[in-house]
């Protein structure tokens, strides 16, 4: 059957626009993006506090560089990750894996050797409103000036802004709120290790998130910020420790949880003894095999170096983490008492 020239030149022209509209509409590759930018690039309110250590560069190498990860092969959680801690790679990577989105932020956590040598001054809140101004930029320590461009909250706000513009396909939009002017903190979950998960429980006090996750910490040993009201709820706390690790033996850890109340949601679990999910508790501890190293024990119970790995080579603990960041709040283990040897005041000798 012959065509005549009309149809051939409509034909031709339904099959281009099919074509253009097929084009337009194609979604961008689903792939795991791993962004980074400079605090001080992306907001350039940002500065230096060189009388604590909280620096943007040093001998000429940038110090506020950022990171961010996010997987869009994954279901999304729709949380938030932030990191308070040095970047770690293999963290995000199985954040990533997750359905997480994550961010670290540089935040001022040098602090410690600038202010005072031994234990702090004889104030209970003394590095409890250090933290609480790190985090927030609001005025609650005489000790530090550390202005909200400078803070966790704000830093993280602006650095979601820009993972916002400079990568859309992660979905970032998702945490800010609706007017565009802050995060959305219920989507959030803080995290960190030792300082980090420190700052990060303190943090929580002040602001409700959706959850924390504690690696080798809380510490400030001779502090009582842990028992203060939470913002958050007590149930959404999650702490993670190596036996051998010193803030364990200690009792630095352990008189934290206490003190926040977590044991209302299940006995101390040895993880190594146990299967998820471990007695819904909150209160998660390891005594797997780090050659009696306390700095390895320490770090051990994140993933990178010195996490532990079984004969295959696989890490051990892959079970425990996807609990700590994924196991429903709501699920929580039977309350037991709070332990009377635990040693709560520690400015005074070891009962």
């Amino acid at each position: 059957m012959k065509l005549s020239l009309h149809s051939i030149l409509l034909r031709v022209i339904l099959t281009s626009t099919c074509a253009g509209a097929s084009l337009s509409a194609a979604p961008a590759e689903a792939k795991k993006f791993d962004l980074s930018a400079r605090a001080s690039v992306i907001d350039p309110r940002a500065k230096a506090h060189p009388e604590i250590d909280f620096l943007l560069e040093k001998d000429g190498k940038p110090q506020d560089t950022e990171h961010a990860c996010v997987d869009t092969r994954v279901p999304s959680q729709g949380k938030l990750v932030i990191w308070l801690m040095g970047y770690n790679k293999e963290l995000f990577d199985h954040l990533a894996g997750y359905g997480l989105n994550s961010i670290q932020v540089h935040y001022a956590n040098g602090w410690f050797g600038k202010l005072y040598s031994g234990p702090p001054p004889l104030d209970d809140l003394f590095l409890s409103n250090i933290r609480l101004e790190a985090a927030t930029g609001m005025d609650s320590s005489k000790a530090v000036d550390i202005p909200p461009p400078d803070s966790i909250m704000e830093r993280s706000y602006q650095f979601v802004k820009w993972l916002d513009r400079e990568n859309p396909e992660g979905h970032w939009k998702q945490f800010l709120t609706a007017d565009g002017q802050g995060l959305q903190w219920d989507k959030v979950i803080l995290t960190g290790i030792s300082h980090g998960a420190t700052t990060a429980a303190r943090m929580a006090k002040q602001i409700k998130v959706a959850r924390v996750v504690m690696f080798s910490g809380p510490r400030d040993q001779y502090e009582v910020w842990q028992k203060l009201p939470s913002a958050t709820p007590a149930n959404r706390y999650f702490g993670f420790s190596n036996v051998l690790d010193d803030g364990w033996i200690g009792q630095h850890y352990a008189r934290s949880w206490q003190l926040m109340d977590l044991q209302k949601f299940g006995p101390i679990v040895n993880v190594e003894k146990s299967s998820p999910p471990y007695e819904n508790t909150r209160r998660l501890i390891t005594d797997a095999d780090v050659k009696g190293n306390h700095q390895r024990a320490h770090s051990s119970v994140v993933p990178g170096g010195s996490a532990v790995k079984d004969s295959g080579g696989k890490y051990i603990h892959e079970d425990v983490w996807r609990y700590l960041f994924l196991h429903p709040v709501d699920g929580v283990g039977k309350p037991v008492p709070a332990d009377p040897h635990c040693w709560i005041d520690q400015r005074k000798p070891k009962p």
